[in-house]
């Protein structure tokens, strides 16, 4: 068997040994990544702040008004989730008979849904537990009988 030997491709710069100026470009690059790492912090960190503050000057101001409205809100809050919890609940049990409806279409048409195979054996199983209790049944029937 042939063995791959996985080199890896490196996309830095090729490095001289005798360079003088290589030095001096490492370091510039490294003051350049860490320049821009230092903006984009900052930056995020200052919109951060900026949100949290916006955000604590918004719930200074709502809250009071989520007092004065709250016997108005709190209902129909519950309102719109029950009525919204009612649309999806009815929406899935459709969604469901559709489906159940139409495997059942599938299987009394002959064709061969998906669990097919198991309902007719499972209908199978059925039948010969039936057939052996009545015969059970009635060899107990004739033996009472005979007695």
């Amino acid at each position: 068997m042939a063995e791959l030997h996985y080199q890896p491709q490196h996309q830095y710069p090729l490095r001289y040994p005798n360079d003088p100026h290589q030095q001096t470009r490492s370091s510039t690059h490294q003051v350049v990544k860490a320049a821009t790492a230092v903006t984009a912090g900052g930056s995020l960190l200052i919109l951060a702040s900026l949100i949290l503050a916006a955000t604590v000057i918004a719930l200074t101001i709502v809250t009071p008004l989520f007092v004065i409205f709250s016997p108005v809100l709190v209902p129909a809050v519950i309102t719109v989730a029950l009525l919204s919890l009612g649309f999806l609940a009815s929406s899935g049990f459709g969604v469901a008979a559709i489906t159940v409806l139409a495997w059942i279409y599938r299987y009394v048409t002959g064709k061969q849904p998906p669990g097919a195979d198991q309902l007719d054996s499972a209908r199978h199983k059925i039948m010969d537990k039936a057939r052996e209790i009545k015969d059970y049944g009635q060899q107990q029937i004739s033996g009472v009988q005979a007695s």
